[in-house]
């Protein structure tokens, strides 16, 4: 039995797969890649690569074996990613995994707006295919803001349409601590877990935190979803992308990504990391 991680050198893999390193032993870690260079660090420390592309079913033969749990982290090609995820689902199925762990996002069945519409396809295969399951629906990345904090600091503000709702994010590493948790321990077959960070947050609030970290002035400027979507696009956002960020901040001002289970928390074993701290660290990095 292996622990095989797809997508393993992609943000989010790269980390369950360091985090897998802190508990099993690095034979028994399987990284799925499209390119072999990019995966070499990690067989230099005795994870075991196999090459597949999930653009490509035919390169998914053979990439599982019975037993295996598998983490399928989901594509970022978005409007691609149905088809992707079944060719991964129709090659752990024929190979008998033991286990088949699923990124999805906060709500499940419940997320009404666009970009979740692919995941909600993707965990009905799953449930149809009879694998045994266990869905991660993570909610927002801290990283999605502090990843773009360039345009912030240069302009002095947070441009949205999220109004005062509020987004209980947390880290790519929390989530992949989380992925590791459910890969390695025992009782998650069959659940769906929620997760999300420990404290919901406005972007009024993200705006006073990055001024905070950073000693400048920014502010928080609230925008209708038209305007917003012209900014985007006028930065140089793809309009199909731009549209899909807009509906996102208007989830957040229904309050769809506000939801503070605890389970990520629990899952992990200590507190979900701070939004200060992650901002200070971005702000720092600049």
């Amino acid at each position: 039995m292996s622990i095989v991680v797809t997508g393993a050198t992609g943000a989010l893999g790269r980390l369950v797969v360091e985090q897998l390193l802190t508990t099993v032993p690095a034979s028994d870690v399987v990284a799925v890649v499209r390119d072999k260079e990019k995966g070499a660090a990690l067989a230099a420390r005795g994870v075991e690569l196999r090459i597949a592309d999930y653009d490509r079913p035919e390169t998914l033969t053979g990439v599982f074996a019975s037993g295996d749990r598998v983490l399928l982290i989901s594509g970022n090609a978005v409007g691609a990613r149905v088809a992707q995820h079944t060719a991964v689902i129709d090659a752990a199925k024929e190979a008998g995994v033991a286990q088949l762990a699923y990124t999805g996002i906060l709500g499940g069945p419940d997320a009404d707006f666009t970009l979740a519409d692919e995941h909600k396809a993707t965990e009905q295969l799953i449930l149809d295919s009879g694998l045994p399951y266990t869905f991660l629906r993570n909610g927002w990345y801290t990283e999605n803001y502090t990843e773009n904090l360039a345009p912030v600091l240069a302009h002095g503000a947070v441009v949205g349409n999220a109004g005062a709702g509020r987004i209980a994010s947390a880290t790519r590493a929390d989530y992949a601590a989380a992925a590791a948790a459910v890969l390695t321990g025992e009782g998650h077959l069959g659940k769906a877990y929620e997760l999300s960070g420990d404290v919901a947050w406005s972007l009024a609030e993200y705006a006073a935190e990055v001024a905070k970290a950073s000693g400048k002035e920014i502010v928080h400027n609230d925008v209708p979803a038209a305007v917003h979507q012209d900014i985007l696009v006028g930065a140089g956002v793809p309009e199909g992308f731009a549209a899909i960020l807009v509906d996102v901040d208007e989830a957040v001002r229904r309050g769809r990504l506000a939801g503070t289970s605890g389970e990520l928390a629990a899952l992990i074993g200590r507190p979900t990391t701070p939004l200060a701290q992650t901002v200070a660290a971005a702000v720092a990095a600049q």
